[in-house]
């Protein structure tokens, strides 16, 4: 379902390509700037809360890996005022240091807020899928 107004909708949809970017080109200050201040990332596990350590959990992530292609597309853009739901469909293919490539999809159910600076994730809860090649 996607509601609301298309202008919000459309930020939000450049959002998840501006984060797709920053992790394919490895720039962890694009990256970090796709998040709030305040943000929380649900991976495997605990949550990982506030913008700086979830930088400093990818970046470290980041480093175990000789290149990755991230790409994601929206399934669902809900737009309520400042506040927005997605669920996004992602596509990885990763090839670890030392390794070999493997696919792995998923999906973000994530929450997005509007700051001073624009739309911002503010939660991002990721369930992956294993695919073989």
């Amino acid at each position: 379902m996607f509601t609301g107004p298309e202008s919000d909708r459309l930020a939000l949809r450049e959002l998840l390509d501006r984060y797709s970017d920053a992790v394919i080109r490895r720039d962890e200050a694009a990256w970090g700037a796709t998040w709030a201040e305040d943000g929380v990332w649900r991976l495997r596990g605990e949550p990982v809360i506030g913008r700086e350590a979830i930088v400093a959990l990818w970046s470290k992530a980041m480093t175990g890996y000789e290149a990755v292609w991230f790409s994601a597309f929206p399934g669902e853009i809900a737009v309520t005022g400042d506040t927005a739901r997605l669920r996004t469909h992602t596509f990885e293919y990763l090839v670890p240091s030392g390794g070999t490539g493997r696919l792995q999809s998923g999906i973000y159910e994530d929450r997005a807020v509007r700051t001073a600076e624009g739309w911002r994730f503010a939660e991002r809860s990721f369930s992956p899928k294993e695919m073989s090649l």
